[in-house]
């Protein structure tokens, strides 16, 4: 009975620290074991492939991402890749020109088409590679062709010059709308009542497979790739996970996702198994946009 009140006295103490002090996030691996921050970090060295599936407008997803890239930077002796969804390979060019000091990064703001909040948000990602002489690889298809599917299909590509291919995945690409990613996408647009819930699916699985593709031909001999992207691109080790397991089939890969919770005091079942390691964040997080 003594041993229980002590158990129950410290318990309330560390509840009260907990309402005191409320975190910021709190790290799980898939199962929903709590883990800290090094040990995930020394995880991750096993990988030469690690995706950060972020909220795009949750600043502590932004922060960790940076973070998580000089750990890794730290740890490998600089044997890192950084490559990015919001970069489209259409203006890779405008970033080799920029880490390499030709142009100014004014023209990379000007000219390579970035996101809004890159300022906050993805600026200082590419100032890290700037800064510390570190490829930094533009992932993405571009996004005029990404609609092009969404209007006309995937097979609408296959019209496209040799130039306007090489900032696609090889083609054709396979696509399974059985996928629970694409399958959710399309019956959650049918339930709408949206037509084109096929093409929508069909744009995001080019998306996927663009970026898994520029992921494979960069993935470093030694040392660790580190990409950027929405959760939703490799949550489950679906979207741009499932065609890296098709490019670069021996690739060793570990997945990050970021999540929502009202309570961060265990990860909520729904979140279990979305990646190997889930960073949870207060609803109430401020949002950068």
């Amino acid at each position: 009975m003594k041993r229980f009140l002590i158990s129950l006295v410290l318990l309330t103490i560390a509840l009260n620290l907990f309402a005191q002090n409320p975190p910021a996030y709190k790290i799980f691996t898939a199962t929903g074991e709590p883990i800290t921050y090094e040990q995930m970090i020394n995880n991750l060295l096993s990988a030469n492939v690690v995706f950060y599936g972020e909220l795009h407008n949750n600043p502590i997803a932004h922060w960790l991402e940076l973070r998580i890239t000089k750990s890794l930077y730290d740890k490998t002796n600089g044997h890192i890749i950084q490559g990015a969804e919001m970069f489209e390979a259409d203006i890779q060019l405008i970033i080799n020109e920029y880490l390499n000091d030709f142009i100014r990064e004014k023209d990379v703001k000007n000219e390579a088409r970035v996101w809004p909040n890159y300022p906050t948000d993805y600026r200082p990602l590419l100032e890290f590679a700037h800064d510390h002489k570190i490829p930094f690889i533009a992932t993405n298809i571009p996004r005029r062709y990404a609609n092009l599917v969404f209007r006309k299909g995937l097979d609408a590509l296959n019209n496209l010059s040799d130039q306007a291919k090489s900032y696609i995945a090889p083609l054709p690409i396979k696509f399974d709308p059985n996928l629970k990613c694409y399958k959710d996408m399309i019956q959650n647009m049918v339930h709408m009542g949206m037509h084109g819930s096929t093409k929508l699916a069909e744009a995001q699985a080019i998306k996927d497979a663009t970026m898994a593709y520029f992921i494979s031909k960069n993935i470093p001999d030694k040392g660790i790739f580190i990409h950027y992207n929405g959760s939703y691109h490799s949550d489950n080790h679906l979207g741009i996970v499932w065609y890296l397991k098709i490019y670069a089939p021996k690739a060793k890969i570990l997945t990050i996702s970021t999540v929502e919770q009202d309570d961060l005091s265990k990860l909520d079942d729904k979140n279990k198994n979305l990646a190997d390691f889930i960073v949870v964040v207060p609803s109430d997080m401020t949002k950068t946009y």
